[in-house]
C-alpha cells in the first residue's frame, strides 16, 4: 500500500511543473522575453551593420541622437540623446546665413548642431577600467575573465569618433559610400586611410581631423554637410551614429582579441537600455538591462520608465514548425504566422477582414497586422554579361523574365495573400508612390477594368525573342539559356518556394539553377558582384523615397563599394534626377521628378518587382497591447509583460501526461506482487514435500 500511495504521490507532483519548459528553470516567472532567431548576426558594430536581423540586436544597445516617437502617426523624430531636436544653419558659398526655405541650389553648407544631455553613460566594461587593458588577451578565454568593469558618461567626441570610422576602410561601412557625398572632408579622411592601409601604416583615428564632424565642447557636436539634405535628420535615428568610446576600440585592437571574438562585431559597447550578456549563436543570446541607463519613460506616463522588462533571450530556432509549437505552449512570447500555419491560426471573414481562428481567441491571443514600408524583388546583376548592361538585347531579356514572375501567383501560394503585387521601388505610404493606374508598371502589368492585371506569357515570349533567345534556345547556336539565383533560402521550408521560381523560368524554356547558401556567404558573393540573379529585400530606413530609390543609384553599387545598390544599375540619366530628386522638399515638383525615375527602372528593370508584404503577428495575452512601430529599431525597451500570467496559462497548456506512467507502474507491481506470490507458493510446496 505504502508503494501505491508513492505512486499517486510522484504523479501529482509531476503535475505541478511543466517539464517541458525549454527555458532556464531561474528565468521562469522573471520579466524575460522570451523570443528566437534563426541565424547568426554577422555584424554587431554600428558602423558595419544594415541587416534586419543585425538591427534587431543592436536597435536595443546603440543609442544614436534621435528616435522615432513610438506613438506619433505619421511617423515623426525625436530627440534622444539630445536636449532638443539639431539646429539646423543653412549657409552659401560666402558663408553667409540663409533663411530656412532657401533653395537647395544656394545652399552651400548644411550645419547641424546638436547639444547632448548629461545623464547618457555607456553599459559596463571592462575597456573603462584602464588596468584592464594591462591584461595579457592570450591568458583570457573571453570578455568575463576581465575582473573589472566601469562606465562612464558619452561626451561629444564620441559621436565624432564614430563619424569617423564610417571613413575607415577596416570597418568598411556600407553608408560610406553615401556619406562622403555629403560630411565635408569624410571622402578625403576615407582617402588618406586607405592609402595608409595600403602601404601599411598604423590608422589612428583619434589623431585624424575631420572639418565635417567637431566636437565643439564635451556636449556639443557639430556636422557639416555639402549642400541641403533634409533627409539628414533621419540618418541621425540610426545607429551608424550612435556613440562610440575610443578606449573600447583600442581594448579591442590588441593582438589575440579578435581571435578570440573579442570585437565590437561580437561584443558591443552602447548607452542603450540593454546590454548583450551572451552571445552563443549556436544557442542562445541575451540582452541585459543596462544599470546605468539614463531617464527614459513610455509616451504619456511618467511612472513607467523604461525599460519595462529586465531582459530578452534569443533561442536559436532555424525551423519554423518547432519555433510555432513552443509558442503555442507558451514557451514564446510571440511570433509571426507562417505560410503553413496560417490556416490554423487566421480566417479570412466575408468581408475580406483577417480574424483569429477559435482555436486562437481560445488561447488569448492578440492579432496584429500592417502593411510594412519595405519590397521584396529580384535583382539582376547589372555586371553579368548575359543579363546585365544598358543593350536592346540584355534589357528585353530582364523584361521577359519580369513578366514570367507571376507574384500575384506567388502571394496567394506562399503569402496566403497577405500582400500586393509591388509596381516600382517605392511601397504604399511613402512620398513618390503612385496608387491606382497612375502606379501602373507598363512593361508588367495593364490597367484594365480598373483593375490591375499581368501581361499574358505570350508578350514575354516575344521579348525573349527579340532578345535573342527564342523559346530559351540561342538564335545562332541552339545553346540553352541557363541562368543561376542565389539565394539566402534554404531547407526544407524553402523548397517548394524555389521549385517555383524553377517553374516559373520554364513558362518561357529558362533552365534555372538554384544556389542556396546562408545569409553570410550570400552577402560576400554580392560584395564580390559574382551573383547572376538573386532574391533580396529592403526595410526602409526611413519614411522618404530617397531611402528606396537610392538602392538603384550608381555610385552606391554594391560591388566593389559595398553600398546598396544590390543589382549594380547604372544608368546616367536616373543618377542625375536622383542627385535632384534628394535635396527637394515634398511637392508636386519633387512628384514629377520621381515618376521619370520610375519610368526609367520600369523600363531598364534591374529588378523584377516583387510584392510588399504585409505583416501578421500574434502575442500572447500576458503581452501589453502596443501600438506596433514599423520604422522604429529601438522598440523593445517599450514591450512589457505578466510573468504570472504566463505562467499560469504555461501550467494549463503543459500538464504532463503521467497516467500512461502510473499504468505502467501499476502495472510492473502487479507483475511483481504476482510473481512473488507464485514464488511463495512454490516454496510452501517444496517445505511440504
Amino acid at each position: 500500500m505504502r508503494v501505491l500511495h508513492f505512486v499517486i504521490a510522484f504523479a501529482l507532483m509531476g503535475c505541478q511543473e511543466p517539464i517541458n519548459n525549454p527555458h532556464p528553470e531561474d528565468l521562469v516567472g522573471t520579466r524575460t522575453l522570451f523570443s528566437s532567431f534563426s541565424e547568426r548576426p554577422k555584424h554587431l558594430d554600428p558602423a558595419r551593420a544594415y541587416s534586419s536581423n543585425e538591427i534587431e540586436f543592436i536597435g536595443q544597445i546603440y543609442e544614436p541622437p534621435l528616435q522615432y516617437s513610438f506613438l506619433k502617426r505619421p511617423y515623426e523624430l525625436e530627440p534622444l540623446t539630445l536636449t532638443a531636436m539639431p539646429r539646423l544653419t543653412l549657409l552659401d558659398a560666402q558663408g553667409r546665413v540663409l533663411p530656412s526655405d532657401a533653395p537647395a541650389t544656394k545652399v552651400a553648407q548644411s550645419v547641424y548642431e546638436l547639444h547632448l544631455r548629461d545623464d547618457i553613460r555607456y553599459q559596463p566594461h571592462p575597456a573603462f577600467v584602464p588596468a584592464m587593458h594591462q591584461i595579457d588577451p592570450r591568458i583570457v578565454a573571453g570578455l568575463d575573465d576581465f575582473p573589472e568593469r566601469a562606465s562612464r558618461v558619452v561626451t561629444a567626441a564620441d559621436y565624432v569618433h564614430q563619424i569617423k570610422r564610417l571613413a575607415d576602410p577596416r570597418v568598411s561601412s556600407p553608408i560610406f559610400g553615401l556619406m562622403r557625398e555629403y560630411i565635408v572632408g569624410l571622402g578625403d579622411l576615407g582617402d588618406r586611410l586607405m592609402a595608409r592601409q595600403k602601404i601599411g601604416q598604423p590608422i589612428n583615428l583619434e589623431a585624424e581631423s575631420l572639418d565635417g564632424a567637431v566636437a565643439v565642447d564635451a556636449r556639443t557636436v557639430r556636422i557639416t554637410l555639402r549642400g541641403r539634405y533634409p533627409q539628414f535628420n533621419y540618418w541621425l535615428a540610426m545607429p551608424f551614429f550612435a556613440p562610440i568610446p575610443p578606449e573600447v576600440e583600442r581594448f579591442y585592437a590588441r593582438p589575440g582579441m579578435i581571435e578570440k571574438n573579442l570585437s565590437l562585431d561580437w561584443q558591443p559597447v552602447g548607452s542603450g537600455p540593454f546590454f548583450l550578456a551572451e552571445n552563443d549563436p549556436n544557442r542562445v543570446m541575451r540582452l541585459l538591462r543596462n544599470p546605468h541607463y539614463h531617464a527614459d519613460f513610455y509616451p504619456g506616463s511618467p511612472d513607467l520608465r523604461l525599460p519595462l522588462i529586465d531582459q530578452a533571450v534569443y533561442s536559436l530556432e532555424k525551423e519554423d514548425i518547432p519555433y510555432w509549437g513552443k509558442f503555442l505552449q507558451g514557451y514564446y512570447d510571440s511570433s509571426g504566422i507562417a505560410s503553413d500555419t496560417f490556416d490554423q491560426a487566421i480566417r479570412i471573414a466575408p468581408d475580406g477582414t483577417p480574424e483569429l481562428s477559435a482555436e486562437m481567441r481560445e488561447r488569448n491571443l492578440q492579432l496584429v497586422t500592417a502593411l510594412r514600408p519595405s519590397l521584396w524583388y529580384v535583382g539582376f546583376n547589372q555586371l553579368d554579361p548575359v543579363l546585365g548592361g544598358s543593350t536592346v538585347a540584355a534589357r528585353k531579356l530582364r523584361q521577359a523574365l519580369s513578366i514570367a514572375l507571376d507574384w500575384e501567383e506567388f502571394i496567394s501560394i506562399f503569402l496566403n495573400g497577405r500582400g500586393i503585387p509591388a509596381q516600382d521601388p517605392i511601397p504604399p505610404g511613402i512620398f513618390g508612390h503612385r496608387e491606382g493606374e497612375a502606379g501602373v508598371n507598363p512593361v508588367t502589368h495593364v490597367w484594365q477594368s480598373n483593375h490591375l492585371q499581368r501581361r499574358p506569357l505570350a508578350d514575354a515570349k516575344k521579348l525573349l525573342l527579340e532578345a535573342g533567345w527564342p523559346e530559351g534556345r540561342h538564335a545562332q547556336t541552339g545553346v540553352p539559356l541557363v541562368l543561376y539565383l542565389d539565394t539566402m533560402a534554404g531547407g526544407a521550408d524553402a523548397k517548394a518556394r524555389l521549385d517555383w521560381y524553377r517553374k516559373q523560368f520554364a513558362k518561357l524554356g529558362v533552365q534555372l539553377v538554384v544556389r542556396a547558401t546562408d545569409y553570410n556567404r550570400f552577402q560576400d558573393k554580392m560584395l564580390k558582384g559574382s551573383a547572376q540573379i538573386f532574391e533580396w529585400g529592403w526595410n526602409a530606413d526611413y519614411p522618404d523615397p530617397e531611402n528606396f530609390l537610392f538602392l538603384l543609384y550608381g555610385p552606391n553599387r554594391k560591388a566593389g563599394l559595398n553600398g546598396e545598390n544590390a543589382a549594380n544599375y547604372k544608368n546616367p540619366e536616373f543618377d542625375q534626377l536622383f542627385v535632384r530628386m534628394k535635396d527637394m522638399e515634398n511637392s508636386p515638383a519633387r512628384q514629377a521628378v520621381i515618376d521619370q525615375m520610375l519610368a526609367l527602372v520600369q523600363e531598364d528593370a534591374p529588378w523584377a518587382f516583387a510584392y510588399i508584404g504585409k505583416t501578421y503577428a500574434l502575442r500572447h495575452g500576458w503581452m501589453a497591447s502596443r501600438t506596433p512601430n514599423l520604422m522604429a529599431n529601438n522598440t523593445l525597451k517599450y514591450t512589457d509583460l505578466n510573468p504570472a500570467s504566463r505562467v499560469a496559462y504555461q501550467h494549463t497548456w503543459n500538464r504532463p501526461a503521467l497516467w500512461p506512467l502510473v499504468v505502467v507502474l501499476l502495472g510492473a507491481m502487479l507483475i511483481g506482487v504476482l510473481a512473488l506470490r507464485a514464488w511463495q507458493r512454490r516454496d510452501q510446496a517444496k517445505g511440504r514435500a
